[in-house]
């Protein structure tokens, strides 16, 4: 017990989570998920699934979330480094349409817990990451929406991006500081700013 570190984000209902690390000069050794530290912790989420992604650097994969059936994701780097975000969705929050964002790595280790009613997304800013993630839901097909990940209403500041708003989701004219453009599915190109996506 007491194996992790938990703090409060800002907004409501993230999490960041650091494990204890145990190291010698042979290497190190962590658990990545205790479920009695989570409940002692005060997180009750019960997970059902493990994905693995790996991306290339300029890959931004997001702001995806689902409609009918939220999922809320732990998610850690194994390889590399992403900034991972999480936008507030959830009707009536005081926070509402508010964003925030962290820097995962291989290095630091740190985990985040996003909350159902949260749009999720993440920018990879090393060479190539290795992204793996927990959710308390499964994956429905048909059921994934998304929001523009440069919409300028919820204003997200991607660390090392350079180029402005035309008016849609598109990656055209955008590049990481190296030059690097952006690489985003045909999918996430498409997404609509959030006035458009919720209209209360």
């Amino acid at each position: 017990m007491g194996q992790i570190k938990v703090t409060k984000c800002p907004i409501e209902g993230l999490y960041i989570i650091e494990p204890a690390v145990h190291g010698d000069d042979r290497g190190y050794f962590m658990e990545t998920y205790n479920q009695n530290d989570m409940h002692e912790a005060g997180l009750d989420m019960e997970f059902v699934q493990d994905n693995q992604s790996m991306s290339k650097k300029g890959v931004l994969r997001g702001l995806h979330f689902q409609k009918q059936y939220p999922q809320g994701k732990l998610v850690r780097v194994v390889k590399g480094a992403v900034f991972d975000v999480a936008v507030d969705l959830r009707a009536g929050s005081e926070t509402y349409g508010k964003w925030y964002g962290v820097e995962l790595t291989e290095e630091n280790k740190k985990q985040f817990y996003v909350s159902e009613g949260f749009a999720h997304g993440f920018l990879v800013l090393s060479d190539v990451a290795e992204f793996c993630y927990k959710v308390t839901d499964f994956y429905h097909p048909g059921d994934e929406s998304g929001l523009a990940w440069n919409d300028p209403e919820i204003g997200i500041e991607w660390p090392q991006v350079v180029g402005e708003y035309q008016g849609s989701a598109s990656a055209e004219g955008y590049v990481m500081e190296d030059g690097t453009k952006l690489n985003l599915s045909e999918k996430d190109q498409k997404w609509l700013r959030l006035k458009d996506t919720f209209k209360f």
